[in-house]
């Protein structure tokens, strides 16, 4: 007899090598499944080159479907100690948080929250040793990002979005204040009487503005963040006009390019500077106001590098807290982009405050530091595959292509699946398991044809005989 009379028949030896094939690209997912802690298997240290000055608070974002939040992705406070352990967990989707923003630490050493509820928003000051709330406030307006404490904690100073009004037709995006003791509000600002109705997203109506953060940067003085002009506005309250603009409204994003959280600073000669991540340019950027015009004096990051950062506090000591909201990550650098304390905090970090600093920027502008120009973050622990140091896919795609007249389509392609993924993809599973998951399934799909056209005349006689 033939040797070769002795072998399986083609199709099982293909059937065979396909299935081993995926069974190798699910092992990693599936361990990873098996060992995943919802609670805290997913917070991780990552670099850590210098303890922190006391504790961190990442406002995580989470996860909601249709109002209901997600209790694999949930949205909570993670307080990080200085060498990246976890101290706490507040997990607000058990309390009913769609989503989590906004944090502000407060001078009794409490927090201040901003939290996404059914039918609204819902404030409240809480207390990481009681675990309690110590008063909460409940607002009838969606999906808010920020809301301040000011004058001395009696009254609210309100970013309001998403407030299109069916009823008139017009659009109430706006800033305003809520007098606590008075229960209403006493003064507002319409972004609608400063800018056209093509201006922003969503034709006036849904979502137009975006905007997602407002400070009180003096008095009578309030920084806002319409997102979707890619600008930051100071507005007088008294004479309500727009006093200060950074950026440009339309398709110059050069300048910013759907920020979040600017925070203003002023250098020792008095230059208002303005820092902020800017977002959808996945940097972080400062400018300073010299001679009537706004100049770019530090950048930090690229899109190889950052994920939609979120956010960006400057400490005392010079370097800044960045929150790298799709890598899952909050870390600290330095001027010149070393990282001296990382850590992991799926699932899209919000916001980070280092409580001993109170909330926001409390350091030195990089002009008054001599430290001006673009520069890369490195030293990452690199957990999260796709952060610090690793080429994620919009590189690896461009690279792919370099030089050819589809690079900077499939840059764009590979910047979409960097943004995207985050939202899809489990979260105990990495970016590269998630890839191999992928093409496991290609690979069963694939199968599955191929047996339907080699099986076909069976398929066909059978369905004859049952008819």
């Amino acid at each position: 007899m033939d040797w070769t009379e002795r072998l399986p028949p083609r199709p099982w030896i293909v059937r065979g090598v396909v299935l081993l094939l995926v069974v190798a690209l699910l092992a990693p997912s599936a361990v990873s499944a098996i060992t995943y802690d919802q609670e805290e298997s997913n917070l991780q240290r990552g670099t850590i080159e210098s303890p922190a000055n006391g504790t961190t608070v990442i406002s995580v974002q989470g996860f909601h479907f249709q109002g209901k939040g997600n209790k694999k992705k949930p949205a909570r406070l993670v307080a990080v100690g200085p060498k990246g352990n976890v101290e706490w967990v507040h997990n607000g989707s058990k309390e009913g948080a769609t989503w989590f923003y906004d944090v502000d630490p407060l001078p009794n050493g409490n927090l201040f929250v901003v939290s996404t509820q059914r039918g609204g928003t819902l404030v409240y000051e809480y207390n990481p040793e009681t675990k309690e709330k110590v008063w909460k406030q409940f607002l009838e307006i969606h999906d808010t990002h920020d809301v301040d404490l000011i004058n001395n904690g009696t009254q609210l100073l309100v970013a309001n979005m998403r407030a299109y009004n069916e009823t008139t037709g017009q659009n109430d995006d706006s800033i305003y204040v809520y007098d606590l003791e008075k229960d209403k509000i006493v003064w507002r600002w319409y972004f609608r009487n400063y800018y056209e109705k093509s201006a922003g997203m969503d034709e006036y109506t849904g979502d137009w503005t975006h905007v997602n953060d407002v400070d009180k940067i003096g008095p009578g003085k309030y920084m806002a963040d319409p997102r979707n002009m890619d600008e930051v506005l100071v507005i007088d309250r008294e004479t309500k006009n727009v006093t200060v603009k950074l950026g440009e409204d339309g398709s110059n994003h050069d300048i910013l390019y759907e920020q979040h959280n600017p925070d203003y600073l002023e250098s020792e000669s008095g230059n208002p500077t303005i820092l902020v991540a800017d977002s959808h340019n996945h940097r972080v950027v400062e400018y300073a106001k010299r001679g009537g015009s706004w100049e770019k004096t530090w950048q930090m990051g690229s899109s190889e590098k950052f994920t939609w950062p979120r956010d960006a506090d400057r400490l005392p000591n010079g370097n800044t807290l960045i929150v790298d909201s799709s890598n899952h990550r909050v870390l600290e650098v330095t001027p010149k982009g070393k990282i001296v304390w990382e850590f992991y905090s799926p699932w899209l970090p919000y916001d980070a405050e280092r409580i001993a600093h109170g909330g926001g920027s409390n350091g030195p502008t990089m002009a008054d530091l001599g430290v001006t120009g673009e520069y890369q973050v490195h030293g990452s622990a690199n957990i999260d595959p796709g952060t610090g140091d690793s080429v994620k896919m919009s590189v690896l795609l461009a690279d792919a292509f370099s030089g050819t007249s589809f690079e900077d389509e499939m840059r764009q392609y590979g910047e979409q699946w960097d943004q995207v993924t985050p939202f899809i993809r489990p979260i105990w599973m990495s970016e590269y398991a998630f890839i191999a998951a992928l093409f496991a399934i290609l690979l069963v799909l694939g199968l599955a044809v191929g047996e339907l056209v080699y099986q076909r005349k069976r398929i066909y006689y059978g369905v004859r005989r049952l008819a």
